[in-house]
């Protein structure tokens, strides 16, 4: 009976090992399964930047090109109407860098502004600013088309930046969140020493949200970048084209498509969109959490 006792345990045991050792193993097979599926549009994007055009559709589920077609991305980077690719891309960079700079600086300030200064009305303003989030961006589109017009901005890029420097509702709710969470005493000190209310946004606040700065910044880079509705209807002219609207000029239905050279493009325009969140991906969920001060 002595011996019976242990071997029941041990056999009792073993399909209890045999599951726990399968679980991990049945996970990252599944996880790894949708991160694959998730994944084979950027893979057949990138494989198809590398077929000659005739076989893009032809061969359209294989991965792998019959050869490599490296005069894709040279046919794509010559661009049009004496304008290489390098001149959207830097329309892009520049369009993206003044935008993010102008919303999140303006965003910052109206989130200190209704965490931490009182105001008449400031409930009635907080509550338009966050009904605004509600609006459908076609909702607006004709009346912002309207007013550009008639200031004479059309066929500029004013029209897709000036707009970025009066806030963005989101990241005045995130970024004021974040300023919620940081303790008052330290106003009431830096008032003690002599600091302003711009003072203490400078010196005290803005050091205190950077994870919530950054995280505006990725998101609005984001946007920005993919941004095509509104060049789309403002930018006229083909050497004021970004990225995302300059790919179009690849499909002309009168003539052959270059789905090379798109598709090739359409790579390259996805690096610094890689490139930022392999850099910054720490800082979202940093900047999202609102955790504040760490004490």
């Amino acid at each position: 009976m002595a011996n019976s006792v242990p071997s029941a345990v041990r056999a009792g045991h073993r399909p209890t090992t045999r599951r726990i050792q399968w679980r991990p193993a049945a996970y990252h097979l599944l996880v790894g399964g949708l991160a694959l599926i998730m994944l084979y549009p950027i893979l057949w994007l990138v494989a198809s930047s590398l077929k000659p055009n005739d076989e893009i559709f032809a061969n359209a589920y294989s991965l792998i090109p019959s050869r490599f077609a490296w005069e894709n991305y040279r046919s794509g980077w010559a661009g049009f109407a004496g304008n290489t690719f390098a001149t959207f891309f830097r329309n892009s960079l520049f369009i993206v860098t003044v935008s993010t700079v102008g919303a999140v600086a303006s965003s910052a300030l109206v989130a200190y502004a209704f965490a931490r200064i009182p105001f008449a009305g400031k409930n009635f303003w907080f509550t338009c600013l966050m009904m605004t989030m509600l609006l459908p961006h076609d909702v607006t589109i004709i009346p912002q088309y309207v007013l550009f017009s008639k200031l004479g901005w059309l066929s500029s890029f004013k029209p897709v930046i000036v707009p970025q420097f009066f806030s963005v509702p989101f990241f005045v709710f995130l970024i004021m969140q974040f300023i919620r969470t940081i303790p008052g005493e330290l106003d009431e000190a830096a008032k003690i020493d002599g600091c302003s209310k711009y003072g203490i946004f400078f010196r005290i606040i803005m050091p205190l949200i950077a994870p919530a700065l950054i995280t505006a910044t990725i998101f609005s880079f984001y946007w920005r970048w993919d941004d095509f509705i509104n060049p789309l209807l403002y930018l006229n002219k083909p050497e004021l084209y970004p990225v995302s609207l300059a790919l179009k000029l690849f499909l002309d239905g009168e003539s052959l498509n270059n789905w090379g050279g798109m598709f090739a493009m359409a790579t390259l325009s996805l690096v610094p969109i890689l490139l930022v969140f392999l850099f910054f991906q720490r800082y979202i969920v940093e900047g999202i959490s609102t955790s504040g001060l760490k004490g």
